[in-house]
């Protein structure tokens, strides 16, 4: 790509994007499976012709399904979702015909580890928030619930598969869940963080997030509780604004 004088994107190395004229080209890969996409026509049939002469590739058309994750067009904009992703999940654990969950997870909850705990399967445990991170992709809605359910990877209880398994019923309330991306005619920037003080119960860290939108559009976000105490509300909630800025 870069012999195509194409650059590679410093926030991702799998990116590479191309400008000329006012107009840009961008290609983004994983393994054997790639995205062309922008408004440059004829440099994009450039670049698939300059990828044909190197390695043996098969054009499938306009962008329908990429890595589990399904899009869908209008006249309006895009919808990005996973629902085959989750029902294969329901249907593998079984949960299909689980009772739904209106939230992802319990409001106040108590989860931390305890002396007494009952120790659960880690090996299903942890698969299944690797399966969750990935479907926060295009479910930001389980963004703080993942973030909780990562905390107890090396020691999980019955009550952490629990939280887990309640995820699962969440997601079955409604599997299409996913983002839309709207024409709104307009590319401004706006970023919001929240914050939850020294709510957790073993360390009394706190937990923080930040959601940033691009034209009226969500694309960015994170759910994390802070690697250190912060010493006052004050502290905590500058150290986190200071985040949010950070990833506008």
């Amino acid at each position: 790509m870069k012999k195509f004088s194409y650059q590679q994107a410093n926030t991702d190395h799998t990116l590479f994007i191309k400008h000329r004229a006012g107009k840009v080209t961008l290609l983004i890969i994983y393994v054997d499976d790639m995205i062309v996409i922008g408004d440059d026509t004829a440099k994009i049939e450039e670049l698939q012709k300059c990828l044909a002469f190197e390695f043996e590739i098969k054009d499938l058309g306009s962008l329908k399904y990429f890595l589990g994750v399904k899009v869908t067009r209008s006249k309006h904009g895009l919808f990005l979702s996973q629902r085959k992703y989750v029902m294969d999940l329901l249907a593998n654990t079984r949960m299909l015909d689980c009772k739904l969950a209106d939230t992802p997870i319990v409001e106040n909850h108590k989860l931390g580890v305890y002396v007494d705990q009952v120790l659960t399967n880690k090996e299903r445990y942890q698969r299944l928030v690797r399966v969750f991170i990935y479907l926060s992709l295009t479910h930001p809605d389980i963004a703080y619930a993942v973030s909780v359910a990562i905390q107890f990877m090396h020691s999980p209880s019955d009550d952490h598969m629990a939280a887990v398994m309640r995820i699962l019923s969440y997601l079955k309330s409604a599997p299409g869940r996913g983002l839309l991306f709207l024409k709104n005619g307009h590319l401004d920037l706006e970023g919001y963080t929240n914050t939850d003080y020294a709510r957790n119960i073993t360390d009394r860290h706190s937990t923080s997030g930040y959601f940033t939108f691009v034209g009226g559009n969500l694309v960015t976000w994170c759910s994390k509780k802070q690697n250190v105490v912060s010493r006052s509300f004050a502290e905590f909630e500058y150290r986190w604004i200071a985040q949010g800025v950070c990833e506008i």
